[in-house]
């Protein structure tokens, strides 16, 4: 009995001597202090070693270096930091986007100005006294041309019925009645008979199909490009919630305040906070898709027979063949009008029949042949593949995002499952991984998040995706469109096609790869509300390196 008491003593007597050394061998704050200085904040107040943890609010309550205070300040760092890696990485993609818009208006710019050059070099050496007398009209045309691919509010059908009105006025003048004064109101009546006698048979109803397909097609692509930028911009500047600033302290922080600092956060964890904080952004990925395979098609229809660089650079050819017909038809057509409009007075002074001739454009002369360079079709098949090999990189941005950000230099790799920061401790996360977009997170285990009240900013860019996507499909089919609404929505300084210095980041690409397929771990059987089971998940490879470097700095 003696021997049991004796044993029982030394067993009751072992428990405040161990707790007596654990209190005496406390752990050092000397790692947490020199984290929390070396993000510039003062080290007033930081304990020298563990304290208790009852006052924390988000990180666990165990033994930890941080006080209230610093679990605030470090909670504002990690709300500034991942806002500052949103918009990184959406400068990113504007830069991208931005790179495609000056790439292709290099490109087609290029195209207006060699047909225009080819037109005045061509013009002058078979018509030099005509086009002398009448390059305005001609250089009217294509300033016209520009500006509405520009965005301008210029009716395409108008400029181009306008041109061969002009056209018709200056030759009528030249060869059709020379020897009669023409005043405007009997031009007027000659250009009102354009339609129904077709004085440049059918040039002008071809070349009009032609290049409003054209025209519109390159012009809603420069578009939506820009509208693009724009979307990425706006979405990238939405803040960050209460909620999402203290899962992402969790996610962050907390280990410092636990002695974890060097354990990276569970793969599946990251994914889980990620996914709750940009869940109204993932909500983009059906109309972002959708824009982007619309834009697609009309980059393939670049290359559609007659290619876009087929049809502007015969433009001249198609105006000279117009010219061409007119003169083999002048008496006929000048028979028509002077049934339609009247016989105008005769002019003061006789013209003689050998003047006349003189002044009558040789119909020889206005023949003129296309040949294209043979490095024409080289560089669009170029501007093609190029442009659609970025954008289908850009294709899953929205939904791929979440794991960009918890890349394996960011969070645990699978060998390290079982030795990685689970939001608790250092131990496996269980959790399941949630779906993409909002109405997924109502069952996130990590972020609590109201699926009922979705972004504002987030829905207006969905719809200016929407509207984008029903233009170019417009586009595809040839019909005009009205650009308005959407230059003054992207005009101005924040307009997503930057320009300048802004555009030249060297920070790294934000274009993820294609997704593959992982099961994930379910949820305990205590949680109040099941989730789905699997789903489908992204493999991402590194694509934010100051992510990582803010994390390999804790």
């Amino acid at each position: 009995m003696d021997f049991l008491q004796a044993l029982l003593f030394l067993c009751l007597s072992a428990i405040p001597l161990s707790a007596d050394n654990a209190s005496s061998k406390a752990r050092s704050c000397s790692d947490v202090r020199q984290f929390y200085s070396g993000k510039g904040f003062t080290l007033n107040g930081v304990p020298q070693t563990e304290i208790s943890g009852e006052h924390l609010r988000i990180c666990p309550q165990g033994y930890t270096c941080c006080t209230s205070a610093m679990e605030e300040t470090l909670s504002n760092l990690s709300r500034r930091e991942f806002e500052g890696l949103v918009r990184e990485a959406g400068r990113s993609l504007q830069a991208s986007l931005n790179a495609q818009y000056r790439s292709f208006d290099t490109y087609f710019t290029d195209l207006l100005n060699s047909s225009e050059r080819s037109l005045q070099e061509s013009f002058l050496a078979k018509l030099s006294s005509l086009y002398s007398k009448n390059a305005p009209v001609f250089q009217d045309l294509y300033t016209d041309l520009r500006r509405y691919y520009r965005g301008s509010a210029v009716n395409l059908e108008e400029t181009l019925n306008d041109f061969w009105a002009r056209l018709l006025e200056r030759l009528f003048k030249v060869s059709a009645l020379p020897q009669y004064t023409l005043t405007d109101d009997y031009l007027e009546c000659v250009a009102k008979q354009t339609e129904t006698l077709r004085p440049f048979g059918d040039v002008p109803r071809d070349l009009k199909s032609k290049v409003t397909r054209a025209l519109v097609a390159a012009r809603s692509f420069v578009q939506g490009l820009t509208v693009s930028g724009e979307v990425v911009r706006k979405v990238s500047q939405v803040p960050l919630s209460p909620e999402c600033t203290r899962a992402m302290m969790k996610l962050v922080y907390c280990p410092h305040c636990r002695g974890l600092a060097s354990v990276k956060p569970c793969a599946n964890y990251c994914r889980n906070v990620m996914k709750g904080c940009l869940a109204n952004q993932a909500d983009l990925d059906t109309e972002w898709q959708n824009l982007i395979d619309t834009m697609l098609q009309v980059a393939s229809s670049f290359s559609s027979d007659p290619s876009v660089d087929a049809v502007i650079y015969s433009i001249p050819l198609r105006i000279s063949d117009a010219i061409l017909y007119m003169q083999e038809n002048t008496e006929v057509f000048t028979s028509k009008v002077l049934q339609a409009c009247g016989t105008p007075k005769v002019a003061g002074t006789q013209i003689s029949g050998s003047e006349e001739r003189k002044k009558r454009v040789n119909p020889a002369s206005t023949a003129m042949e296309y040949k294209p360079s043979p490095t024409a079709g080289v560089r669009l098949e170029m501007q093609i593949s190029d442009v659609s090999s970025k954008l289908r990189e850009m294709q899953q941005y929205w939904v791929q995002l979440p794991a960009a950000l918890c890349s394996s230099k960011v969070a645990a790799g699978a060998a390290s499952d079982d030795k990685c920061w689970n939001g608790m401790t250092k131990a496996r996360y269980l959790l399941e991984v949630m779906a993409d977009g909002l109405a997924s997170q109502i069952n996130n285990p990590e972020v609590d998040i109201d699926i009922t009240k979705p972004d504002m900013t987030i829905r207006q860019q969905i719809m200016q995706l929407k509207i984008m996507t029903n233009r170019l499909r417009n586009a595809l089919n040839g019909n005009d469109v009205d650009f308005q609404d959407a230059s003054d929505d992207v005009s101005g300084s924040g307009s997503g096609m930057c320009t300048g210095e802004s555009c030249a980041r060297n920070g790294p690409r934000v274009i993820v790869p294609k997704a593959d397929s992982t099961r994930y771990y379910n949820h305990p059987e205590n949680k109040k509300v099941k989730g789905t089971g699997t789903q489908t998940h992204p493999s991402i490879l590194l694509l934010l390196l100051s992510l990582a470097t803010l994390l390999r700095r804790r």
